[in-house]
């Protein structure tokens, strides 16, 4: 479910509630009902390749849901294993809802435009997608260059100050 969340993004509650009549295999997609996102908006989800075999490896377990324990859904995450599994590679206070922040830095530090990035959060507003666009300085990259002007310029420091010349 971890790794799932890492792929997808989706909330706790979008991944631990997730039924198969919300995914479908073939065409690499899920989605999240209205009454289960937290904008009372329908959220498609694309699958990345890695999010459908963590699926295929889900498919037949359950008729219903897709991530079972015990044959029941899912409903707490904040488990021993978890803390203990968090504690084991140096993670501390780190939440289940960590992940989706993570995943959401991931896409922007790659230069997920903000707006598709926005779409794919399932966020109301781009102020929630801002939060995470400062890890990124892509969209920026193409922007740098273009001051030419100081190239031809010599600057150098000595005792008496700056000392600038063309």
């Amino acid at each position: 479910m971890m790794r799932f969340t890492l792929e997808t993004g989706l909330r706790r509650a979008n991944v631990t509630h997730l039924e198969w009549e919300q995914v479908d295999l073939a065409r690499q997609t899920a989605w999240i009902h209205p009454d289960q996102a937290k904008a009372g908006k329908p959220i498609p989800v694309p699958l990345s390749d890695n999010a459908v075999a963590i699926l295929q490896r889900w498919e037949g377990i359950n008729e219903k849901y897709v991530f079972v324990f015990e044959d029941k859904p899912v409903v707490q995450t904040a488990t021993k294993t978890w803390r203990t599994a968090c504690a084991s590679v140096g993670l501390k206070n780190f939440r289940w809802h960590d992940l989706r922040h993570t995943w959401a830095s991931w896409h922007a530090q790659d230069g997920t435009p903000l707006n598709v990035l926005q779409e794919l959060g399932g966020w109301e507003s781009s102020e929630m997608v801002r939060r995470y666009a400062h890890l990124s300085t892509v969209h920026l990259a193409d922007y740098v260059n273009r001051r030419q002007a100081l190239s031809d310029v010599s600057v150098t420091v000595n005792k008496k100050g700056l000392s600038i010349s063309a």
